[in-house]
């Protein structure tokens, strides 16, 4: 299996580099796995077609303002960095540009003093450990230091911070926005509990293993990098329950997947339970733990891409977006959405 087959031509123009005026105003490409149909939709249409007494996975994570930049003690040179997971009370694995002006031991300055990141260790493709020194809380000196980390491919000021944050967001520590969920608003996700449809939430932290293209030929020798997760009791008792009576379990976004997939992988059933996953699905993969997935359109040849085809067919999903690009969809982070249907 060849990265080159999750491949297809994007005209740049169809890259959305804004956010719609209102979340659910986004289109909705429906893709059903039985027979191959394909239907047009609004997204605030889609209590329509989410059956009663289903479920609806949510990721809560929050974006932090995870892109910081600074000076490099001794040399002054500017340093990117940008943090990705936290493993430690004030550890973080981070990406740095340029890497190779860190080395352990390489202190670097962020708002004169205000934060300070010591190198502890180097990594391969420009990842480092670092030790984070402060004095009071980090997510405001965040706040104060750090820029929202928006995709390379949106050149675009983003207005309003709050729509790169879907309107669920609860826990810090995310380095990109679970973008599946952008499109629900609250007014949306009351109309489907008044349907009957259960809303539970998991935490998958977006990092590096989420958005860092594949960079080999054959599929199976990308490693992808691990990412926090965590599910409590409480979704766990909803989806059990919902598994036992053959109700139907919606997955928004790749991120809820593969939480999802990697609990029940590891326990054949979904249980309260957190830790990092590198889970890599493309065809050939087994579903486990979910029905149906609500998904944003994807990078070429990108692990999100493997995914997708793995759930729908890469025969679904090429012909899904050939006709999203004909019919000028919206592409990417603020594009438009897809409900891959049973």
């Amino acid at each position: 299996m060849k990265t080159k087959d999750f491949d297809y031509n994007l005209p740049e123009e169809l890259i959305a580099q804004k956010p719609l005026k209102e979340r659910s105003d986004s289109r909705l490409l429906i893709a059903s796995r039985t027979d191959f149909s394909l239907q047009h939709e609004t997204f605030k249409n889609i209590i329509n077609y989410i059956e009663k007494g289903s479920v609806l996975v949510l990721n809560n994570t929050k974006v932090i303002p995870a892109r910081l930049h600074g000076v490099k003690q001794g040399t002054l040179a500017n340093i990117e960095v940008l943090l990705l997971n936290q493993y430690g009370l004030n550890q973080w694995e981070t990406l740095v540009k340029p890497a190779k002006r860190v080395k352990v031991g390489t202190e670097l300055d962020f708002g004169e003093g205000l934060l300070k990141l010591v190198c502890t260790e180097v990594l391969d493709e420009g990842l480092r450990h670092f030790d984070l020194h402060y004095e009071g809380d980090l997510e405001s000196i965040l706040d104060q230091l750090g820029e929202m980390p928006l995709p390379p491919y949106i050149h675009e000021k983003l207005e309003d911070q709050s729509r790169y944050q879907t309107v669920y967001s609860k826990i810090n520590g995310s380095a990109a926005s679970p973008t599946a969920g952008l499109h629900f608003t609250k007014e949306l996700l009351k109309q489907l509990e008044n349907k009957g449809i259960i809303i539970c939430y998991i935490t998958l932290h977006v990092g590096l293993g989420t958005f860092r293209p594949v960079a080999v030929d054959d599929v199976k020798k990308h490693k992808m990098h691990s990412e926090f997760y965590m599910i409590d009791q409480s979704t766990a008792d909803i989806l059990n329950k919902a598994k036992h009576e053959n109700r139907q379990i919606y997955a928004v976004g790749t991120t809820s997947v593969r939480t999802l997939e990697t609990v029940y992988n590891k326990y054949n059933e979904f249980q309260e339970s957190s830790g990092f996953t590198d889970i890599f699905i493309y065809p050939g993969y087994k579903f486990k733990a979910i029905d149906n997935l609500i998904t944003n359109f994807h990078l070429p040849k990108s692990t999100l891409m493997m995914l997708v085809s793995a759930f729908a067919s890469k025969e679904i999903i090429m012909n899904a977006y050939s006709e999203a690009i004909k019919e000028k969809y919206r592409f990417f982070s603020f594009g438009d959405s897809m409900l891959i249907k049973k």
